[in-house]
């Protein structure tokens, strides 16, 4: 297959837990001659979303936000907005694409998730609250179509090319409580963060919308992969990889255990500081790290839904073995929208 001119932005758009760190230690991106990536590889937007979901904000209705809380997170999300744009610079200064990977609810805009759970009863939902300011180089006007749920304008956003994975959500959201629930016991998330983050990453709706939004905007099917074909098609990531015109003879399928994403051998054990970036990222990578290779036991051909509920409700209890369960079956229509429309060979 003929490789594609390399775009001048590549975003890949995820969720937790959809083996996008596996796709990424697999392109390998900081081996890729004509890519630029920061040294988390992306997540400009953490402390963004870290600040929506402080202090329980993300169950809260707009009335229930302060105009100090208002304050603080527009003014998180243009620092992440700013600290991205100087990281696309420097990209720019070398000649290479710049590439980014974000979870999807990171850059959604707090109201429309607060428009979501509570209703238009709860509103007035004033959107503008927390869109970014853009510099004047993206034009004059700033427009936000019907599926830009981001805080980003249309005229910035379609700066990029835009990427997607997806993973089965009977796979994907019980991986996520997991991860949540480890990071829980350690004593570094407060209750009311946790609430709000599991009811905010365990959907595809904010996916679905900014891959629709891709297709509006560009008229064409934008680049998606399937967490399955990841671990088990090598040929669909050779075929991503060409369409998104990056080199697929740099792809590797194996790598020397304990050697983390950013590339750096930590022994075993070794301390990764108090929760923020560094204590997510040991518990969301701990599996990935320690491994040599692509572990194809991790994703199943065949997951039966009624199965894994049982599992879930030995594993978690009743309450939150319903929460998942629910969460699943809601997000089923949008992954099997998504999953139609993926890469195959």
């Amino acid at each position: 297959m003929e490789s594609h001119n390399s775009p001048r932005r590549l975003l890949l758009v995820s969720v937790p837990r959809t083996a996008s760190n596996l796709l990424l230690k697999i392109l390998n991106i900081p081996g890729q001659p004509n890519a630029f990536a920061a040294d988390r590889g992306g997540y400009f937007f953490y402390d963004a979303f870290h600040a929506v979901a402080k202090d329980g904000r993300l169950t809260q209705a707009p009335s229930e936000w302060t105009n100090e809380a208002k304050h603080e997170v527009q003014s998180t999300f243009q620092e992440c907005f700013d600290h991205l744009e100087e990281t696309c610079a420097l990209a720019e200064q070398e000649n290479k694409t710049m590439f980014a990977k974000e979870h999807s609810f990171w850059l959604s805009n707090p109201m429309a998730f607060m428009q979501a759970i509570h209703g238009p009863e709860k509103g007035p939902y004033d959107f503008s609250t927390f869109h970014v300011n853009v510099p004047s180089t993206y034009g004059t006007t700033r427009t936000f179509s019907t599926n830009n749920k981001t805080v980003l304008p249309d005229e910035y956003l379609r700066t990029w090319t835009m990427a997607f994975i997806i993973r089965h959500p009977a796979t994907v959201f019980p991986s996520f409580c997991r991860a949540m629930n480890k990071i829980s016991d350690m004593g570094v998330m407060d209750t009311k963060i946790l609430a709000g983050t599991l009811l905010t990453n365990m959907t595809l709706h904010w996916t679905r919308s900014l891959f629709d939004w891709s297709l509006e905007q560009t008229g064409s099917t934008p680049l998606l992969l399937d967490a399955y074909d990841v671990v088990h098609n090598p040929d669909a990531i050779t075929k991503f990889c060409q369409l998104a015109g990056l080199d697929p003879s740099k792809l590797q399928f194996q790598w020397e255990s304990g050697v983390h994403a950013d590339g750096v051998a930590r022994p075993n054990g070794a301390s990764q500081g108090v929760f923020d970036w560094d204590t997510g990222k040991s518990v969301m990578l701990s599996t990935l790290n320690e491994s040599s290779g692509v572990m194809k036991s991790k994703e199943p051909a065949v997951v039966d839904i009624p199965t894994e509920v049982k599992k879930w409700q030995l594993e978690f209890g009743e309450e939150m073995a319903q929460l998942i369960e629910k969460a699943v079956s809601d997000a089923m229509p949008d992954y099997e929208y998504l999953r139609a429309r993926r890469v195959t060979v």
